[in-house]
């Protein structure tokens, strides 16, 4: 069967968030989903079967890490959309049916897609014992994100502060459910962003994520509150890093972005 690999949030390869991609007709079990993401052995790997017409949704969709399946994922939902369009499969707005609900992807006319996902919930909590240890750096504020995005938003004193930053990922593992995103405002928005971020995700087999979407509905509406404005746009990364568009709208969020396919090839399994 077909595969791709995509990387998300970025115009050009070898940047960005990667992401494996495989369209199927229905999902086998989930041992065999696991072991292909395991294989494949990126971020997370997308798997999708089309709905039957008329539905509220027009494709099912699923994402894994190397081992586990997650509720929630942006950077591999635009992988996913980005393939279903090159390869004609669909057209205009497609509607995905997954763990955390309905989501939706639209094609924008300067070749970008926006996905549509639901904002989360953000409260405001003491930061945990051996949280600053673990990462090195003082921390500003701390931030439950809801049950599906399952992290801890930290707010760092700047941006050198979040792009020096190494932490004990290991000691990370148990501090939230499923990681830690660190985020400060952009030291020169005339840069061409407004703030900064990095994500850990130990507990799920990922050190750090290059860019990771589902994180951007809790950055969103955080950013949204400091800056008065809607309309923002976040820089994620490390070694690798990506640009997400965001745009606040109440209990959604509207994520936009480019991909590029990296690999087009063929599983044997």
């Amino acid at each position: 069967m077909r595969i791709r690999i995509v990387d998300a949030f970025t115009d050009r390869p070898f940047s960005g968030n990667p992401a494996g991609v495989l369209i199927l007709d229905s999902f086998p079990d989930d041992r065999w989903l696991q072991s292909v993401a395991a294989e494949v052995n990126l971020s997370e790997t997308a798997f999708a079967h089309p709905l039957p017409a008329d539905g509220e949704a027009d494709w099912a969709l699923r994402w894994f890490t190397p081992t586990t399946e997650v509720d929630m994922c942006g950077h591999a939902t635009l992988a996913t959309a980005h393939v279903l369009h090159s390869a004609g499969e669909t057209h205009g707005t497609v509607r995905f049916a997954a763990r955390c609900g309905i989501l939706s992807a639209t094609p924008e006319e300067d070749g970008a897609v926006t996905l549509d996902f639901p904002t989360s919930p953000l409260t405001a909590v003491p930061v945990p014992d051996g949280l600053e240890k673990a990462l090195g750096a003082a921390v500003v504020s701390v931030h439950d994100t809801g049950a599906h995005v399952g992290d801890l938003l930290v707010e760092l004193p700047d941006e050198a502060a979040v792009r020096s930053l190494a932490p004990d990922v290991a000691a990370l593992t148990h501090l939230s459910g499923r990681g830690v995103i660190v985020t400060a405002a952009a030291a020169r928005p005339a840069h061409g962003y407004d703030f900064v971020s990095r994500g850990f995700f130990p507990a799920v087999g990922i050190d750090e994520d290059p860019v990771t979407g589902s994180a951007h509905t809790a950055l969103a509406p955080f950013w949204s509150a400091r800056f008065g404005r809607e309309d923002l746009t976040g820089f994620q990364g490390g070694a690798r890093t990506g640009v997400v568009r965001t745009r606040l709208r109440g209990d959604r969020t509207l994520l936009t972005g480019r991909a590029v396919t990296v690999v087009d090839g063929e599983l044997n399994a």
